[in-house]
């Protein structure tokens, strides 16, 4: 008779949720108090971590103001801004739970979509929200010319490392713990195209990427510069294509 095996764990029995954080002091109170309660509601054991990125308007004081009494809160303050991919790999590197979610600061895509992303959630998967499928529901678009670099930047993402993925830009992602102990260690973009660094290394570990549509609504607040932070992500992603294939070419030229 074969043994009956227990079934995986799901991101709501245990989940540490990572919030990169810079300059985010006007929305983070109310973002975390938001995460806060549906945690205690809807999940057995969590952890909120924030890594403040060097913010120079008080974000820290704000989270740790919200959340200081609670033992599921810990708070990474960084002397430098290094950027969203040093930041979220900071915190991701001293997560303890089965799984790992990644969402911004300002909740773009509500806290309560995790559940709709648990349900495709295993071992070894990266369930990702998604803006671009057709059931995903954009309650607020960002401006014309904003979606439309996205587009263009996506092009270029799918052509290079990662075909077939929608949207890799979504800040709300969800981790399992093998792919983590894969990709989470070897991260090596520090800014906004991070989230392609992790992709294209899971897709090139095996891993399982799955898309799922999300709510997601633009704040206008968003400390993103279109241009210039447009051009600095597709030159990292010139980077991290030129560092992958490297390696790839390295493990055949070993083998």
């Amino acid at each position: 008779m074969t043994p009956e095996t227990s079934p995986a764990p799901s991101p709501l029995d245990g989940i540490s949720i990572v919030i990169p954080a810079y300059n985010e002091a006007e929305r983070i109170g109310a973002s975390l108090a938001r995460i806060s309660t549906y945690c205690r509601d809807s999940v057995k054991k969590y952890e909120i971590i924030v890594v403040d990125d060097g913010s120079t308007d008080g974000t820290g004081d704000v989270a740790a103001r919200v959340c200081g009494d609670d033992e599921n809160f810990i708070l990474v303050t960084s002397p430098e801004n290094r950027g969203k991919g040093h930041a979220f790999r900071t915190g991701a590197l001293s997560a303890r739970m089965p799984y790992v979610l990644l969402s911004d600061a300002d909740l773009s895509t509500p806290i309560e979509e995790l559940e709709n992303l648990a349900r495709h959630a295993t071992p070894r998967s990266v369930v990702i929200g998604s803006r671009g499928l057709s059931d995903s529901d954009l309650e607020v678009r960002q401006p014309f010319y904003r979606e439309t670099m996205g587009k263009v930047f996506n092009l270029m993402v799918r052509t290079l490392l990662v075909p077939g993925i929608s949207d890799t830009q979504c800040g709300f992602k969800l981790f399992g713990q093998e792919v983590g102990e894969a990709v989470f260690p070897p991260l090596r973009t520090e800014r906004f195209a991070f989230d392609v660094e992790l992709l294209a290394r899971a897709v090139r570990g095996g891993f399982e990427v799955v898309e799922v549509p999300v709510r997601w609504r633009n704040d206008a607040r968003s400390s993103v510069n279109p241009l210039r932070d447009s051009a600095l992500m597709m030159r990292d992603v010139l980077r991290v294509w030129k560092m992958l294939n490297r390696r790839s070419a390295t493990e055949r030229n070993d083998s």
